[in-house]
């Protein structure tokens, strides 16, 4: 086990551990595999260990662990009751199919929505428990109802030869466990297994990887517990933690020099993470040098916190400073408003990561499962979704009749729609149904006989798509066909791909590819625009300039974390602070607010504690958060004499108010006793320089340049500005 500190360069030791065992071991590349999470992650892995090794390296599989599960079961899931040309269910198509379900079983949508009944379901299946055995274990009504859906789901799942995300894991699984002799096959076949990001693994990754791995146990894991982020998706930091006694006699090495951030980020990140009990002993450290001290800005409301870290990065960039350079992180979407009015206010273009995915918008699903109809048509997911899109006047009753005549027998909707003659209820739609079935019948034969680019436009074409958005208004209308032509630009580059890896472009193969797609990947490194993104998004990458803002009690680490009492909960919300602090390269910014409206209500809010466990040392701009240390160790006290005391050596009224500073303030039309180039202080944009001072009708115009609130104009008489 390798325990490799943020960026400690984990992804280099893996792509040389590669290049040893295959230069100096003799090791054939078809034995190795290496997995990682997302798709970003293994195309870098890839990159590099072409270039590393040359082209030797084609024979490793370099995965994920879905598409790793996904090329397994394309050839062996027919040994487990499947048709090889299974369909992989997205999350939307899920919740589709959940709905379908909660409606015709009768159960009362409100109490049970399929977002938290798939949530339930998924939580089960990632600690391998099956439909059977959570109806078994049902502990209440709520419970009982939801194994009745997770039945259900799954049986409806296998009449449409398809595949949930979880099940791609948890079938494998079966299929290992069903048939020893495919397991003992890719044992014999991956030697040396090396999993990335192994912190991050739940239950079932954790089982693939032992089950892999066999008595053998040649594995190489490269994790950091300081980064297990993801409890909420089912991560157990345990795996990590207990690697050594899951197996025994493991080595473990240490990766403790970072290579990204200064020595003041990363003083910040040791110091907040050691109060955390759970996790394996290390600390980081680099020899790039001290660099900038940590800004620390507590602002009077949220609207000044957008204004003024927004204001900041725009000053960068009138210096020429590159936009990519910069990230806004936040502990939940919802906070990213108030930075996206200011960013579009100022004309600043930003990428805002974990807003709607691009293939989760409309009329870019809609292709696809025209795509995944003509692909298979045993979808009935994507079928239901375009047999009327565009409108074709085939209402809900008639698709409804088409349903209960397949399942009656026994076979899937398309099939049942080829045999409409035999369905008496359906007479007036017919003809209709008819012309839906021709087009998807031509559509077929076009892409045994045609290239996929070719195949994308005439889907475009025949089905008249296009024309659907006449209706709507010119720059609505714009966007979505923009949508379509980037869907198309994605089937170009899948095409490219796929001609340069010597690989046939299938259709199959690009529904898969589409399937397996992240927010992540959606990142365009070479594009210029500041990011905007949660905590949790922002792991695994880097930035010159990071600003954590929210940083308060109740904010950050969130109300229900502080309010439940779980050690667990709060060491992995500071775990999310780490991850955080160690995204920034050189300049770090910590931003908060006294005051954020919260649910329609203002509410008042303290320092995070996260930022109190900083050393004030590191911080500049402390006054704050020295002010706010000292209250509190005040309030420890029962004594008045002694809260007085401890307050007035910190230069704190008793009403614990900080002091006021005294503020120039001149008769309208008077010139004020500063000049251009002095330094002045404002009671709301803080410390600036003076630029220009102009004589305009009744007062002089003052420009400022403020330190974090950029510039401004103001007449003297009312910005009362002081002199320092």
């Amino acid at each position: 086990m390798i325990l490799a500190g943020a960026g400690s360069g984990k992804t280099r030791v893996l792509t040389y551990r590669m290049a040893y065992l295959i230069g100096e071991k003799a090791v054939a590349p078809w034995n190795i595999l290496a997995i990682t999470f997302t798709n970003k992650a293994a195309g870098e892995m890839r990159t590099r260990v072409d270039r590393l090794i040359g082209p030797s390296a084609a024979g490793i599989w370099v995965s994920t662990f879905h598409a790793m599960c996904v090329r397994i079961l394309r050839l062996h899931i027919d040994r487990i009751g499947y048709d090889r040309s299974f369909t992989i269910y997205d999350t939307d198509d899920g919740r589709t199919l959940m709905r379908s379900i909660i409606k015709s079983m009768n159960i009362d949508s409100k109490l049970f929505k399929e977002r938290s009944v798939l949530a339930e379901i998924s939580s089960a299946k990632n600690q391998m428990i099956s439909a059977r055995e959570y109806a078994e274990e049902a502990a209440d009504y709520r419970e009982e109802v939801i194994a009745r859906l997770y039945r259900e789901y799954q049986a409806q799942l296998k009449a449409n030869n398809a595949l949930d995300f979880d099940d791609l894991l948890t079938e494998t699984i079966r299929l290992f466990r069903t048939c020893p002799e495919v397991l003992q096959d890719y044992r014999n076949r991956f030697r040396y297994i090396m999993v990335d990001e192994y912190q991050d693994t739940n239950k079932v990754q954790f089982e693939l990887v032992k089950a892999l791995a066999g008595e053998q146990c040649n594995l190489c894991v490269v994790g950091d517990d300081d980064q297990s982020i993801y409890k909420f998706r089912g991560a157990d930091i345990r795996n990590i933690l207990s690697f050594e006694k899951s197996f025994p006699g493991a080595k473990v090495i240490k990766l403790e020099q970072n290579y990204r951030s200064t020595e003041h980020i990363l003083d910040a990140a040791n110091a907040v993470i050691r109060n955390n009990r759970g996790r394996k002993d290390k600390t980081l450290w680099t020899d790039l040098g001290p660099g900038d001290p940590i800004e620390f800005h507590q602002y009077e409301d949220s609207n000044e916190e957008a204004v003024s870290v927004i204001s900041e990065i725009s000053g960068y960039a009138r210096e020429g400073k590159s936009l990519r350079d910069f990230a806004v992180l936040y502990r939940t979407n919802a906070q990213s408003r108030l930075f996206e009015e200011q960013l579009v206010y100022r004309g600043i273009p930003y990428k805002l990561v974990g807003g709607i995915n691009f293939y989760a918008r409309r009329e870019v699903k809609d292709v696809l499962a025209y795509l995944k109809t003509i692909e298979s048509g045993r979808d009935e997911i994507a079928l239901k979704r375009i047999i009327n899109v565009p409108r074709r006047g085939i209402g809900d009753t008639t698709i409804g009749r088409i349903e209960d005549f397949a399942r009656l027998k026994g076979i899937s909707m398309m099939e049942a729609m080829e045999r409409l003659d035999e369905i008496s209820s359906i007479s007036r739609g017919k003809a209709k149904l008819d012309s839906f079935m021709l087009m998807i019948k031509k559509l077929r034969e076009k892409a045994q006989e045609s290239s996929l680019l070719s195949l994308y436009d005439e889907v475009l074409s025949a089905t008249g798509y296009r024309e659907t958005f006449d209706e709507l208004d010119e720059s609505e209308a714009e966007e979505r066909l923009d949508n379509l032509a980037e869907l198309r630009s994605k089937l170009a580059d899948f095409i490219l791909q796929c001609e340069e890896q010597e690989i046939q472009p299938t259709l199959s193969a690009f529904l898969q590819d589409v399937a397996l797609v992240t927010d992540l990947d959606l990142l365009e490194e070479e594009s210029d625009y500041v990011v905007l993104m949660t905590l949790h998004g922002a792991k695994g990458l880097e930035f010159e300039h990071v600003y954590i803002t929210g940083m308060e009690d109740g904010i950050f680490p969130g109300f229900l974390t502080i309010t439940s009492g779980q050690e667990d909960e709060m060491e992995e919300e500071r775990r999310l602070c780490y991850v955080g602090i160690t995204r920034a390269k050189k300049h770090l910014t910590l931003t908060c607010a006294r005051r954020r409206m919260q649910h329609g209500e203002t509410r008042f809010y303290r320092i995070s504690r996260f930022v109190s466990e900083i050393p004030l040392s590191l911080l500049e701009d402390r006054g704050a958060l020295r002010y706010e240390q000292k209250r509190e160790q005040a309030h420890e006290t029962y004594d008045d004499a002694a809260r007085k005391s401890v307050l007035s050596s910190a230069g704190i009224s008793y009403l614990s108010k900080p002091k006021k500073p005294k503020q120039y303030s001149v008769p309208a039309g008077v010139r004020p006793a500063y000049e251009v180039g002095d330094r002045i202080r404002h009671r709301k944009f803080g410390e600036g320089t003076v630029t220009d001072m102009v004589k305009g009708g009744r007062d002089y115009e003052v420009t400022v340049s403020f330190d974090n609130a950029g510039v401004k104009k103001m007449f003297a008489a009312f910005a009362k500005l002081e002199k320092l």
